[in-house]
């Protein structure tokens, strides 16, 4: 069942990607007294997640920041070295990118994908949310191959 409004995030480990290397958190920990910008992309390096939903986030850091956005998180099942990989290929340094390597995160709020079909195994769905200390404030699930909903300027106009 996929996560709605005002439901709090479960309790998975994520993996951060920093300069330093991987560093686990605790999604309860991450999320904690803050208002975070959430978007989850099927894949690192893929067309649209690197032309489009990156991109969109990197250009409107500050305007989601001046709306009370504290952090703009990205997540994607990929592992902690290929996410900082990208984020440092596409000059994401505004964005804190959450490895999600085995699917739990996108399992836990009912948002994986099957794309077996694509060689990719199980993935995220193309989301985005704001969540406000834990507790899911919006929630912007995209059709199957779409980019509307997700985008950072739509997250803007929900702020």
């Amino acid at each position: 069942m996929t996560i709605s409004q005002g439901e709090k995030l479960p309790d998975v480990t994520l993996t951060k990607a920093t300069s330093e290397g991987p560093e686990q958190v605790q999604a309860s920990d991450f999320f904690a007294g803050k208002k975070v910008a959430l978007f989850a992309v099927p894949g690192a390096f893929t067309p649209t997640c690197s032309a489009k939903h990156l991109p969109g986030f990197v250009e409107k850091a500050d305007e989601l920041k001046a709306k009370g956005v504290d952090v703009i998180a990205c997540t994607s099942v990929n592992d902690a070295f290929v996410m900082n990989a990208w984020k440092d290929a596409n000059d994401a340094g505004e964005i804190t990118m959450l490895a999600d390597g085995n699917g739990d995160f996108a399992k836990a709020v009912g948002l994986d994908t099957d794309f077996s079909a694509y060689g990719m195994g199980t993935r995220s769905n193309r989301y985005s949310m704001i969540v406000d200390d834990g507790v899911v404030q919006q929630v912007n699930v995209e059709g199957p191959g779409e980019f509307n909903v997700s985008s950072a300027d739509h997250l803007i106009g929900q702020l």
